[in-house]
């Protein structure tokens, strides 16, 4: 097995799900896979160790839904969130709720893997909660005032073109922008940027 621990896979789509089952087998992990979120909370209980990978919307109950709920219940599954183009906002709402990562669909195999992995990494990893926090303030200090109202249009799952409407800039420029924050916070993904910004917030509320 590449990681210790199951991959337990949600997804209503049959033919996505065997697929990620099909990748993530032959990739050596464990995978046990459920066709709903309610489906997968019934057999909750005994569950084996590991993480979740859940689509983002799904009949009965969401993926957004699902990670608020576990949070309660079983805080010790880390939650990989898969978005299909304009659930951004729903992936960024998941990552407030405590989700380690959201994949953008169309995603490589590589992406989702690696993601499982530091899920499955984290479950069993030592934090410093206090100190990342400190230090993702202090990244934050960096940016300027125009970036941080690009930041502040990420985190509300605003896509690029509706950020560049709302400040009345080029689409451009708030590429440029962007990838100055992703610089300046040292974040190798949207859903790294959303977790550090939300580490310095805790660090302004403490």
């Amino acid at each position: 097995m590449t990681s210790e621990g199951v991959v337990h896979v949600i997804d209503d789509d049959d033919d996505v799900r065997h697929s990620l089952v099909f990748l993530l087998s032959t990739a050596g992990f464990a995978v046990r896979a459920y066709a709903s979120a309610l489906a997968f909370l019934d057999r909750l209980e005994g569950l084996q160790p590991g993480c979740v990978v859940s689509d983002v919307r799904m009949p009965g109950m969401s993926g957004t839904d699902l990670q608020r709920r576990l949070t309660i219940v079983a805080p010790h599954l880390p939650v990989v969130i898969i978005t299909g183009h304009g659930d951004v906002a729903l992936a960024v709402e998941a990552m407030k709720a405590g989700a380690v990562d959201f994949i953008e669909k169309p995603f490589s195999d590589e992406a989702l893997i690696g993601a499982i992995e530091a899920a499955l990494a984290r479950r069993n990893g030592v934090r410093e909660p206090a100190a990342q926090a400190q230090a993702a303030s202090s990244d934050l200090g960096q940016l300027s005032a125009r970036e941080r109202q690009v930041l502040d249009g990420l985190l509300k799952g605003h896509a690029n073109k509706t950020i560049a409407h709302d400040l009345g800039i080029s689409h451009r420029t708030v590429e440029v922008h962007r990838a100055n924050v992703m610089s300046k916070l040292g974040a190798t993904s949207l859903a790294d940027l959303v977790r550090k910004a939300l580490l310095a917030g805790q660090a302004g509320a403490a």
